[in-house]
């Protein structure tokens, strides 16, 4: 194949997940022209499918509260803006305490939250439980709240993202998964498959839980590593719980748990394993439900009886500070990161979606220099994100 009838692209996309589909439809928005590769057999089906639907501004990152806030607001708009029904819904997200440590933890996070726009306070007792009344009530100290994080549906979402992106000209290839990383005179040039071979002016690794591999097609070795996180839903029950509560209190196994009542009525919910599960592995654990339903019904007894329906295991793309790698590569120019989202890809990829678009189009507000510096793939990894 000459260069002559090479098809080319304004950017090439790999990864058609919770970054690579919203990144798409914002670019096609903007009147790029874009390919997105795959190598799954349809959209989202990596671990986009796999997330729990939770979408929240609620962290202690600057740059994920701006890139979260950003991205409730399209959420929270999609269906009248665009038509789909996402099952968004508005149901806040609870941090109760029981003890000192988790109190102080959450109360000197309130400083940088409120600090970037974050509507959130700290609750007392009688207030926590009339946000959720069946909370367990012995030794709680209150806790924060933030009635503007909510969720929706990941499946619905990436479909919806899709659908968009289609309508305005972005082209998706499935079951054709990237086999090198085409290079002229050190930058990026395009891509080839083994179905055929594409140029492109950039190039955006958005492969998630792959996207070191991606990474060292162009001698990249990017510091992000799959670890497995399992998760679980239950039958659908009225309706009786609005906030996703989080109790960050560690505990044998696990770091901390969360879960919520979908807008359909399921209890969805997920833990934080501790050690963490590295590699590719996703099948179930006969560990995993009996150690959250414990955790979960100590919080909440009134959940005992709920029956599961369903549990399985999905991959998080973790970097070594739980932040996100988000930046053009200085050695390969061209090459755009947009990695490491750490399992929050869901809530934050409408909003980097936008903010790639920015970036490729040369049209980066005052405000994403700041949010690319904290998220910078050469910044030093100190610390860790206090509400992972």
């Amino acid at each position: 194949m000459t260069a002559m009838n090479i098809p080319h692209y304004d950017v090439i996309i790999i990864g058609s997940g919770s970054t690579g589909t919203p990144a798409a439809f914002s670019m096609a928005q903007a009147g790029l022209k874009v390919l997105v590769l795959d190598q799954c057999s349809s959209v989202g089906q990596e671990s986009n499918k796999k997330a729990i639907g939770g979408i929240r501004a609620t962290h202690s990152d600057p740059a994920k509260i701006r890139l979260c806030l950003r991205s409730i607001e399209i959420f929270s708009t999609w269906k009248e803006t665009y038509g789909d029904d996402i099952e968004w819904y508005k149901g806040g997200y609870a941090f109760p305490a029981y003890r000192e440590r988790e109190e102080k933890i959450l109360k000197d996070l309130l400083v940088t939250q409120k600090s970037y726009g974050l509507n959130i306070d700290w609750l007392n007792k009688d207030q926590m439980l009339a946000v959720a009344p069946d909370l367990n009530t012995e030794n709680l100290r209150g806790g924060t709240f933030s009635p503007e994080d909510g969720s929706a549906s990941p499946l619905l979402a990436a479909h919806a993202f899709y659908r968009q992106a289609l309508k305005r000209g972005a082209e998706f290839r499935f079951n054709e998964p990237v086999e090198e990383i085409l290079l002229r005179g050190g930058r990026v040039a395009g891509v080839r498959t083994h179905r055929g071979t594409y140029g492109a002016d950039v190039v955006v690794n958005a492969a998630g839980a792959w996207a070191n591999p991606i990474g060292k097609l162009v001698g990249l070795d990017l510091p992000v590593r799959p670890d497995s996180h399992e998760a679980a839903i239950t039958e659908p029950v009225a309706h009786f719980l609005d906030p996703m509560i989080v109790d960050i209190r560690p505990a044998p196994g696990s770091t901390n748990y969360y879960f919520y009542q979908h807008l359909t009525g399921q209890i969805i919910f997920c833990i934080t394993p501790n050690p963490n599960k590295w590699g590719f592995d996703e099948r179930e654990t006969s560990e995993f439900l009996p150690m959250v339903s414990k955790r979960m019904i100590e919080i909440m007894p009134r959940l005992k009886n709920i029956r599961v329906r369903r549990t399985w295991r999905g991959l998080y793309p973790m970097t070594p500070d739980g932040a996100p790698l988000i930046g053009w590569s200085q050695e390969v120019p061209g090459f755009l990161l947009a990695v490491g989202l750490c399992g929050q890809g869901f809530m934050m990829g409408p909003s980097i979606g936008e903010l790639l678009t920015r970036m490729v189009t040369g049209q980066m507000v005052p405000e994403d220099h700041e949010t690319l510096d904290i998220v910078s793939p050469y910044r030093q990894f100190a610390g860790q994100e206090k509400l992972q």
